[in-house]
């Protein structure tokens, strides 16, 4: 396991690339930024053409859909389409009613506040259970099929209303180095081929008494029914300077976004550096957890390698946050997760536990795990 020389990105990232000299793809593109090597001003006039081809084509009020939960990123997306002329209908995928966070709701309807038309999503809440349990059972992720629900509900939604334009926001190669079925531009439209949607693939999450019509939401659309409907999908991120952690949540916050606060906030019991993480759901954050189980990193070890690219840390501080807080989470929070899969919270550890990588984890003397290589 070796981490990127400028960040601390980690090569057991699925998919991701260093170059020769040890440096990670986003590390590059933002160095690119920096040195004032990214013509804006071309960008700026491939998204106005976008914007005018999307008026052109569509068959309804809207140009436009943006996937949002009233969080940093889509609340900054939301505001930043309708400034460039975009009239867009904003669709949520909701968490069942369980799951879903008062603080996520107040922060949808914050977002349809500002002015927004707003569908809502909300796929059969038995389904998401049993859907979860299954993924983490098979897989050691909760939400592989919940991410299909996601993203899926996009292209479903502008295919049936005739929109032709789906906004994303940070394409995932320059973002976090993902490159698998990404693209290094704006283009989107081979996201179902990346490593989160393995290719769409609904039917090794569903199980045995599940059929086709219990999981409308989460059957990804095939590329040849997006092409048919002429439906692009962009990556909006593409086109701003600073679309990043740090200044989604100052825009989001300034526009009436509400943020986790007192222990709710505090990185040994959420594992990250931010407030404005997960405000919807608390079980990404145990799902964050399993994912360092798995890979070695975790949200800290995301969110600090975005500020030190920016300029907002330096490696050391976050070398120093990474090893104390990564992989963190609080023991209510998976207790929470137990009781809504109906198990207990040494069952939920026994299946946890066989998704550890000991290719990349061993034991101190005192029993604990840790990586066999430190990030240094």
């Amino acid at each position: 396991m070796r981490w990127c020389k400028r960040c601390c990105e980690p090569d057991t990232r699925p998919t991701c690339a260093f170059d020769e000299e040890g440096i990670c793809t986003p590390c590059r593109y933002i160095e690119k930024i920096a040195e004032g090597k990214i013509d804006w001003k071309q960008r700026r006039e491939q998204l106005d053409e976008l914007v005018k081809w999307a008026k052109s084509q569509s068959q309804s009020p809207y140009d436009c859909i943006i996937g949002v939960s009233g969080g940093k990123d889509s609340t900054r997306q939301a505001l930043f389409a309708r400034e460039v002329g975009l009239n867009p209908l904003l669709v949520s995928c909701a968490y069942p009613p369980e799951q879903h966070l008062e603080r996520g709701a107040q922060n949808l309807s914050n977002l349809v506040s500002l002015g927004f038309d707003t569908i809502v999503i909300a796929p059969a809440p038995l389904t998401s259970k049993k859907l979860m349990r299954n993924c983490f059972l098979k897989y050691g992720n909760m939400f592989n099929a919940a991410e299909l629900a996601l993203y899926g509900s996009l292209p479903k939604t502008a295919i049936n209303y005739q929109i032709p334009m789906i906004l994303l926001g940070e394409n995932p190669a320059l973002a976090w180095g993902t490159a698998a079925g990404g693209s290094m531009d704006y283009l989107g439209n081979s996201l179902r081929h990346t490593n989160t949607l393995q290719g769409g693939d609904y039917k090794k999450f569903i199980t045995e008494d599940m059929s086709a019509k219990d999981v409308y939401w989460y059957r990804y659309p095939d590329d040849a029914e997006i092409n048919r409907a002429n439906v692009r999908i962009v990556y909006l991120g593409y086109f701003m300077p600073n679309f990043n952690d740090h200044s989604n949540s100052r825009v989001a916050i300034e526009n009436g976004m509400r943020v986790r606060e007192g222990e709710e906030a505090k990185p040994e019991n959420t594992g990250g550096f931010y407030n404005s993480i997960c405000l919807d759901d608390d079980f990404v954050l145990v799902n964050q957890m399993l994912k360092y189980m798995k890979y070695g990193y975790g949200m800290a070890s995301q969110e600090c390698s975005g500020r030190i690219r920016y300029g907002l840390m330096t490696r050391e501080e976050a070398i120093s946050f990474v090893k104390k807080y990564d992989g963190k989470v609080a023991p209510h929070y998976i207790k929470m997760l137990s009781d809504y899969m109906s198990m207990s919270t040494e069952e939920f550890w026994q299946i946890a536990e066989k998704y550890r990588n000991l290719e990349i984890f061993e034991k101190d003397a005192q029993g604990n795990w840790k990586l066999k290589q430190e990030l240094k």
